[in-house]
């Protein structure tokens, strides 16, 4: 039965995901968190953290890791949860294969026609909402602390994030090096 649930879960994510892994995020938190409760939020941004660090989009690679984590933590074995992997990675990236088909063949003919192109021009601030409600997501007590609980570790955390946004959008610096600054900075900190 989840392996049911976890395709037709990924599935709709994957047809509905415009804009790319990062703005699936909130879906996938949506599905797997709020409504399934396949996981716990804190499980959820372990994976997120995960899906970032190795290499490959960023989607599939959560789809990948919670569909294993979802049938581990419904009582299934390691191999069962293999399955649960391949599940949702299969589903998650069967919706794009058929669209590409679909749209590859009439994308090229009708690109600049005038609908094709308002289509286009509503899909922009969606993806950017998405992407925006992705970081929304990530911001909460699991990662940054909260003043309450831990003083120091929450205003740590907010000027790292601070500091990487200057770093990225003013300076133009590296997003690798601003990882191992930010690293360098939790492990003399923390």
């Amino acid at each position: 039965m989840i392996y049911l649930q976890l395709f037709v879960t990924f599935f709709l994510i994957g047809l509905f995901g415009f804009g790319g892994g990062y703005a699936m995020l909130s879906m996938i938190q949506g599905e797997v968190v709020t409504r399934h409760h396949w996981m716990t939020m804190g499980e959820f941004t372990d994976i997120v953290a995960v899906s970032q660090m190795t290499p490959g989009p960023i989607g599939i690679n959560s789809a990948t890791y919670v569909g294993y984590t979802a049938v581990v933590n419904d009582g299934g074995s390691h191999w069962m949860g293999i399955l649960g992997s391949a599940t949702a990675t299969f589903a998650v990236t069967l919706p794009s294969f058929i669209l590409m088909l679909l749209i590859s063949r009439f994308l090229m003919q009708y690109k600049h026609h005038p609908l094709v192109e308002h289509v286009f021009t509503g899909l922009r601030p969606a993806v950017v909402g998405l992407l925006a409600a992705a970081c929304l997501l990530l911001m909460t007590p699991d990662n940054f602390s909260s003043p309450s609980i831990s003083p120091w570790q929450f205003y740590i955390s907010v000027a790292i994030f601070l500091g990487s946004l200057v770093a990225c959008q003013v300076y133009r610096m590296n997003p690798i090096r601003v990882l191992l600054v930010c690293a360098l900075i939790g492990i003399l900190l923390f």
